[in-house]
């Protein structure tokens, strides 16, 4: 990358100066909110930019980026909400600033505010999905440990390594009162953990010298938030013994964590090597592990009898990488960031349109685009060449991008820690919810999601907005009804093609227009219409409704006035659900 700005960066901000023009201390944060900024100054955020330790902030980096990124981690440490005061004190970060950073992220569909507070929204997991796809390990894995976890009945993770540290990219879990907790994108200490050892076999004395360095500035591991804090620091008895598990590790060829995270919690460990590495030495391209708890198993029994099919399944992972192709260069996609201009034209100050560009560059990379260069980045975003390499350079700094060869990129582990792990985790009603409530205040009336029961024959409601009506429909959540009687039931059989043969014509009539409008058929004058939820196969999983007295709309009103506004809240619903659904789970109810 040159060593020096270009003149046709139109973000135009001097080295060591934010936005605004005011100097920058170490770390990226302005040394006085200046002018701008009156309502208060800031100082350097907690921790939450996350640069290599005794780096200090390129001239060239982009402080409203960085500012940007303290903000999404401090929301996911939260667990992905938090109030405009507590994101103040937690970045320290002058109120204003926050005000502007939440309205673009807000803008950009990442965030959404209600209220006071801030909460994260599916669309964000967008950049994550960025970083899976173009590691590419979770689309071809996936399947194998979940048939590991179904063939042993216990927990089964991936997990790539990020620095001194591990991060899981792929949890098949059991549902029982016991179970693993953790979640797509949490990191965890390496010396804590199973897999850590078989990373470290890989480490130079950099690698170790850093861990040290980051043991004795945090012994009580409370920098990782998945993981409960050691009662007492660590000493030298527990590096030593990190050690030793690491050179175990490289004889053996597997690992074991017996109680280290916490009491009862037991894992064994075995990489899963890269494919098409030059040489014998295959380093792992990630880790698996069946993880139980000592009600169930020992660290003994679990290598006694764990372990021989952990390890076969490992080897099936590794002949499915060794056998798939890179996949051929794809479309490259152009000019994802021109839509910030419009935005910065319609909002003013209130949108910073230089953490928008920032961000669009991450969600460059993909499945076809696992590395990139300066220039392809700048022709997939739309921004000049010089823009998107301040944002590369500002990324290289928070370790979320990594150089890779000949003037190449790529994404780091890391770019998980922007929201994904408490996103990983969220359900179908979650999602619907605040759009939901969009469309009750805009309709005033009341809305709801529901799911078809697994016998077919009813409808359970999910996801509900009443309207402040005196006269409305009540329904209540978990609410059962017979599927047939019910518009929302009626979207979800004719996906199906289930039902009696005279309901036939109907669920034949509402799968080609769209639609479901029952008229005073549950209860008299009660008039209702319905749309479907698709997921990303195109597969109808639940259906959302407005429900209302029939004197307050005619038939044709409904068709009219009211289905547009239900299919446009549903296509928002789907590109949520589709966002969050591409490499986790997303449950239903």
């Amino acid at each position: 990358m040159p060593a020096k700005p270009m003149n046709d960066d139109p973000e135009g901000s001097a080295p060591s100066a934010d936005e605004n023009g005011a100097p920058v201390k170490d770390g990226g944060t302005p040394a006085g909110e200046a002018t701008a900024e009156a309502d208060g100054t800031a100082t350097p955020a907690r921790g939450a930019t996350a640069p290599a330790r005794g780096a200090t902030t390129p001239d060239e980096a982009v402080t409203p980026l960085i500012r940007g990124i303290a903000v999404l981690r401090e929301l996911t440490e939260a667990g992905g909400t938090l109030s405009l005061s507590g994101l103040e004190r937690a970045t320290r970060l002058a109120r204003s600033t926050v005000d502007r950073i939440t309205a673009t992220l807000a803008r950009m569909g990442y965030v959404r505010v209600d209220g006071r507070d801030v909460h994260l929204s599916p669309r964000l997991m967008e950049l994550g999905n960025a970083y899976l796809a173009a590691l590419r390990l979770p689309a071809l894995l996936a399947s194998r440990a979940d048939a590991l976890a179904d063939e042993l009945d216990e927990s089964v993770s991936l997990a790539v390594a990020d620095r001194d540290g591990i991060r899981f990219i792929h949890q098949a879990t059991r549902r029982r009162a016991m179970s693993l907790s953790f979640r797509i994108g949490d990191l965890l200490p390496a010396e804590r953990t199973a897999p850590g050892p078989l990373f470290a076999t890989e480490w130079t004395a950099t690698d170790w010298q850093r861990w040290r360095e980051r043991r004795a500035s945090d012994p009580r591991d409370l920098s990782f938030t998945a993981v409960p804090p050691r009662k007492y620091g660590a000493d030298a008895r527990d590096d030593e013994m990190f050690v030793s598990r690491t050179r175990e590790a490289a004889a053996n060829g597997w690992a074991v964590d017996d109680q280290l995270i916490e009491p009862g919690l037991v894992a064994v460990s075995v990489p899963v090597r890269s494919p098409h590495t030059a040489g014998d030495h295959r380093p792992p391209a990630c880790v698996a592990s069946v993880v139980s708890h000592t009600s169930r198993h020992t660290a003994h029994s679990l290598r006694t009898t764990l372990l021989p099919r952990l390890r076969a399944a490992v080897t099936q992972m590794e002949q499915e990488l060794d056998r798939t192709p890179p996949p051929p260069p794809g479309t490259p996609p152009s000019n994802l960031a021109l839509w910030t201009g419009a935005s910065k034209q319609r909002l003013g100050r209130d949108f910073i349109e230089s953490l928008a560009r920032g961000l669009t560059v991450l969600t460059a990379f993909g499945e076809d685009r696992p590395e990139l260069t300066l220039t392809e980045v700048a022709q997939a975003t739309g921004l000049a060449r010089a823009t998107a390499r301040r944002a590369l350079i500002t990324y290289e700094h928070l370790d979320l991008v990594t150089p890779t060869g000949d003037r190449t990129f790529a994404l780091t582990p890391r770019v998980l820690s922007l929201g994904f792990p408490p996103l990983s985790r969220t359900t179908l009603p979650d999602i619907a919810h605040p759009h939901l409530s969009d469309l009750t205040s805009r309709i005033h009336e009341s809305t709801s999601l529901a799911v078809l029961s697994d016998s077919g024959e009813e409808i359970q409601y999910t996801a509900r907005v009443a309207t402040g009506r005196v006269l409305s429909v009540n329904i209540t959540l978990g609410t059962r009804l017979p599927a047939y009687a019910t518009a929302l039931g009626r979207v979800l059989l004719s996906d199906r093609a289930v039902g009696r043969a005279e309901q036939a014509p109907t669920l034949t009539s509402v799968r080609s227009q769209g639609y479901a409008l029952v008229d005073e058929e549950l209860e008299e004058g009660l008039r209702s219409i319905a749309v479907p939820i698709r997921d990303r196969s195109g597969r109808v999983v639940a259906a959302l409704n407005t429900a209302m007295h029939a004197s307050r709309h005619s038939l044709r009103e409904c068709v009219t006035d009211l289905l547009p506004e239900l299919t446009t809240t549903a296509t928002r619903i789907e590109s949520d659900l589709h966002t969050a659904a591409r490499f986790t789970h997303v449950p239903l109810t």
